[in-house]
């Protein structure tokens, strides 16, 4: 029977069974397409990073002996739109069944579901064998339950796939999560290793995206690329965190430091999203190290790493999956105004925004503490829609893919999901950003004003927002006390936090 697969460009995944066997009736289908480079707008390094990415395993697939059509973004056969191209090919070949691996995202979920309650042929969906869990496994976890929290999802993964472990019951190291322990400042000491670099030349790729007139966001070197595009390059960069960065990951996790863009950071996130790297063999490879290296490696390091990837990433899947698609409109708290220019440019007086917007247009990389504290904090602060919030993320990180950025944005920043991902929201004033890193140290705006012109603007939007939504957090435990404090608050001190807070909503590129 002639078979058509298809493979979209997060489905990198190497060890899947369907490439078990090579079948001369069997014909797989790789696309770089304007409806993937053009649903949002993008940064270069993660068009050319998937492009980049989606060749090689093309070249892999050919290298064993797979039967390949691959369009690249300028081939004359492609028709920019993945229906369009499967109906094509399907007359063109002949194809007596068409073969699909399960998408991550709802939006192409839904077009290849369509596409196949159409056809006159046999289809069939396939696992991406990719992931610790199925779509529905998190549902089923908590049918029944009041209310889903991270821990005890985690805590199960844990026991059910034997992780980090003494026994069945027993946590490694006494307690299951080490999360105490991972909030510590960097100034200067340990050393950081530098990130391990690629420096590839990607300008015939970056020419046709030009070419093209693909509209992007962000810097790009063509020159010195600095991203894993392969299996191999992936491969290296996950022995390289793990022997050189693992050691203080833990520690240092939530620093923030303007000299130091990675930190201890792994980098991985590209490659797993891709799927160029499992998330076991992920997990895996940082608890052998750990053991191998116990007298060395504290397990407050490792645990926080797994914790990532094990319980965090697993569970935005899940939420993803059993609330989709209604999740992407939620908007419980009703915030409105527009995203300021300056995500654009990073051109802000305050400092730990511009750097951590200019690192993000220079890397197409911030790490979860820049996404969450500062960026995602400002905009809740600010009040802008998310919608406009889901834009900016899904489009400027090179790891964005909807199933992962939506929760991790509208769920845990913005909280528009009314909790469903975060019992309370996670907003703070400037004494959180000072307490985490020295942005505060070199910005025009002093951290320790409270009101006035030359105070932090987080200062008065915090307590500004917590007074605009005090209807809503008032029956909120986890924000009690802070709602406490606010009630108590000097009226005179509150008025000037508004009136600040106002002028910084209404005109925040010029702060």
């Amino acid at each position: 029977m002639k078979t058509l697969r298809l493979i979209l460009g997060d489905q990198l995944n190497h060890k899947h069974s369907w490439y078990s066997k090579t079948e001369q009736n069997t014909l797989y289908f790789i696309a770089e397409m304007r409806q993937e480079t053009d649903y949002v707008n993008h940064h270069i390094q993660k068009v050319v990073g998937f492009f980049a990415s989606m060749r090689n395993f093309h070249e892999h697939l050919k290298g064993n002996g797979h039967q390949v059509i691959y369009y690249e973004i300028d081939s004359e056969e492609n028709k920019q739109d993945l229906v369009e191209n499967l109906k094509d090919l399907i007359q063109k070949h002949n194809i007596e069944k068409f073969e699909y691996q399960l998408p991550d995202e709802y939006r192409l979920d839904e077009q290849l579901r369509n596409f196949c309650n159409y056809l006159n042929i046999q289809n069939e969906a396939f696992d991406t064998e990719h992931f610790y869990t199925t779509r529905t496994e998190m549902a089923d976890f908590y049918k029944g339950k009041k209310e889903m929290t991270m821990e005890y999802f985690y805590r199960d993964m844990r026991k059910k796939h034997e992780l980090l472990m003494e026994n069945k019951t027993n946590p490694e190291g006494g307690k299951w999560n080490f999360d105490k322990s991972n909030r510590k400042k960097w100034s200067g000491k340990p050393e950081i290793p530098h990130e391990k670099g690629f420096r590839k030349d990607v300008s015939s790729i970056l020419k046709q995206i030009e070419k093209q007139k693909i509209k992007t966001i962000g810097n790009i070197d063509a020159t010195t690329f600095n991203w894993p595009t392969s299996r191999a390059d992936s491969l290296q960069m996950l022995n390289y965190f793990c022997d050189n960065l693992l050691i203080h990951f833990g520690d240092y996790q939530d620093a923030l430091h303007t000299e130091q863009a990675f930190l201890f950071h792994s980098r991985l996130s590209f490659s797993l999203n891709s799927k160029m790297l499992s998330p076991q063999e992920v997990v895996n490879k940082a608890i052998e190290t750990y053991y191998d290296r116990k007298s060395e490696i504290d397990i407050s390091q490792v645990e926080g790493f797994v914790r990532q990837i094990l319980g965090w990433r697993e569970y935005m899947r899940g939420i993803y999956w059993m609330k989709m698609p209604e999740y992407q409109h939620l908007n419980k708290l009703d915030n409105q105004n527009k995203l300021p220019d300056f995500y654009w440019t990073g051109n802000t007086k305050m400092n730990c925004l511009s750097h951590s917007i200019t690192q993000s247009l220079d890397n197409a990389y911030a790490h979860h503490i820049q996404r969450l504290m500062i960026t995602g904090n400002f905009a809740l602060l600010t009040q802008i829609h998310p919608d406009e919030v889901d834009a900016w993320y899904l489009g400027i990180y090179i790891d964005a893919i909807e199933w992962v950025e939506m929760p991790n944005t509208r769920g845990m920043s913005q909280y528009a999901d009314g909790g469903i991902v975060a019992t309370k929201p996670y907003i703070s004033s400037g004494s959180y950003i000072n307490k985490m890193g020295n942005y505060c140290k070199t910005c025009v705006y002093n951290v320790n004003e409270k009101t006035g012109e030359n105070a932090c603007p987080f200062n008065s939007l915090y307590w500004n927002f917590l007074n605009e939504k005090r209807e809503y957090f008032k029956h909120n435990q986890r924000m009690s006390m802070m709602m406490s404090l606010l009630e108590k608050m000097n009226s005179e001190i509150l008025e000037a936090h508004i009136i600040r807070a106002h002028k910084i909503i209404e005109n925040p590129d010029d702060f």
